[in-house]
């Protein structure tokens, strides 16, 4: 955790003495509160490529877990509050090859977990279970009415109340790989309705990623063609659904799509909000990555996110999740600890200013922090799939409290002197640092609005 320091009044008052000491100002790093892993975790069992939570209740899925059979896959449930686990989830009838646990999603009362290569409906057609959070025991098994070989049903999953959405990326139109998503009722696990954009196309990949919010579905789809975009192959796209009426209401596309750019690998939603990835954007670099925030109620982009360090080949929006006005991005390839180390960046939604940097304290090269991310309050998950948990690159996920010190802009954990230099440095460069009240100028408002940072300390 991070420590407030005292004797800060004095350096205020110092304030206009401490030009000359300059130094680079720096973004704040929040290091982990602990990092959790399974006690019966092994090697490539990619423990943490999906990660959901809800109040103080994890859900973490190892798809390629082997004990109903190589890559049959499992969940684990831990309490964030104390890093327990609470249960390990297998489904009753897991198998070879199923991986169980692709994805995974969690509300107040109910789990769900995808198995995108479970065999019902044919090899590779796909499954999804809901499991009860509580007793950890699974409550039904979602097939869905039409589903075929090679559909992959389960690739991404999603749930609201009483309502579950699966995705098929790799649906339809025999191997064309169009998509789908589904809704079921998650109490008696009946289908509700199959959803399809009104321009389907081949290789759209519709369902790769899903999201619900109130009585709105956010479909991914980052294979989306040309006709996405008149200029550009492949820059993707993501799509809202109406849950009651299941009528598209909007497509979602970037003002500045772009060729492979993956919009709608990832999507999240929070109440009036959605954060959508585009990890192979090429704004600081090629593949360096963005994510961008749209109003659900016009379906307009609000937003483009961008790291301040971002790099060639980070994938910076790999990941995304949103809580209320806080939005977390993975940068899974990013390399601040070694090549492929991975991060993940906290963003304020309301100013779209990166709050703070998350970071692993014992980051580790081709770990891949950032593959998942998942936040609700103040707790956030980033996963780290081939970390060395309870065995070589067997993975883990590391729990932050996401509070952030903006004030601390030498990033040492404490208030001090320095950082009011750094301050100085950044405002007299007219540096977006500097910047505190986020309104693009830069006056005594700024000033006024640091010093208040300052003396209210570090969490």
């Amino acid at each position: 955790m991070i420590h407030p320091t005292p004797n800060r009044r004095p350096a205020i008052a110092a304030i206009s003495l401490t030009a000359v000491l300059a130094m680079p100002a720096a973004a704040q790093t929040i290091y982990e509160d602990y990092k959790v892993f399974p006690h019966d975790g092994e090697h490539l069992d990619f423990f943490g490529v999906s990660a959901a939570i809800h109040g103080s209740v994890a859900v973490i899925g190892a798809p390629t877990d082997d004990d109903n059979g190589m890559n049959s896959g499992s969940a684990y449930l831990y309490d964030t509050t104390n890093g327990q686990l609470l249960f390990k989830l297998l489904p009753e009838d897991g198998a070879q090859d199923d991986e169980f646990g692709w994805d995974v999603a969690i509300s107040s009362t109910t789990i769900v977990v995808g198995a995108k290569w479970d065999d019902d409906n044919g090899a590779d057609s796909g499954s999804a279970y809901l499991f009860d959070r509580t007793t950890g025991q699974q409550i039904v098994k979602l097939l869905p009415d039409d589903g075929l070989a090679g559909d992959w049903f389960g690739s991404s999953v999603a749930i609201r109340d009483n309502v579950a959405l699966i995705g098929a990326n790799k649906s339809g139109f025999t191997q064309a790989d169009p998509g789908a998503a589904y809704l079921f009722n998650a109490t008696t696990g009946q289908q509700i309705a199959k959803l399809i954009p009104e321009d389907s196309a081949p290789n759209d990949r519709f369902g790769s990623s899903v999201a619900i919010s109130g009585d709105i579905a956010l479909i991914g789809a980052p294979g989306c063609n040309n006709r996405c975009n008149n200029n550009d192959a492949n820059p993707g796209s993501a799509y809202l659904f109406d849950i009651n009426t299941r009528k598209q209401i909007a497509k979602l596309m970037p003002n500045d799509a772009a060729e492979s750019d993956s919009f709608g690998g990832v999507v999240a939603l929070s109440d009036n909000l959605a954060i959508i990835g585009a990890p192979g954007n090429d704004d600081n670099g090629v593949d360096s990555g963005s994510a961008y925030l749209f109003d659900l109620s016009t379906g307009q982009q609000i937003a483009k996110l961008l790291p301040t360090d971002g790099a060639s080949d980070d994938n910076f929006g790999w990941s995304v999740a949103i809580n209320g006005t806080t939005a977390v991005v993975g940068a899974w390839l990013d390399d601040d600890n070694a090549f492929d180390s991975g991060s993940a960046y906290l963003f304020d939604t309301t100013t779209s200013k990166q709050l703070a940097k998350l970071m692993p304290s014992d980051g580790m090269k081709s770990s891949f922090f950032g593959a998942a991310v998942a936040i609700d309050g103040t707790t956030a998950l980033v996963g780290a799939v081939l970390d060395y948990g309870n065995d070589e690159n067997s993975g883990s996920v590391y729990v932050f409290t996401t509070e952030h010190c903006p004030a601390d802009l030498t990033n040492d954990g404490t208030l001090d002197s320095f950082d009011v230099s750094a301050f100085l440095t950044a405002y007299n460069a007219q540096d977006p640092t500097a910047d505190f009240n986020a309104d693009g100028s830069f006056n005594f408002f700024d000033v006024s609005a640091f010093v208040e940072a300052y003396l209210n300390g570090c969490p």
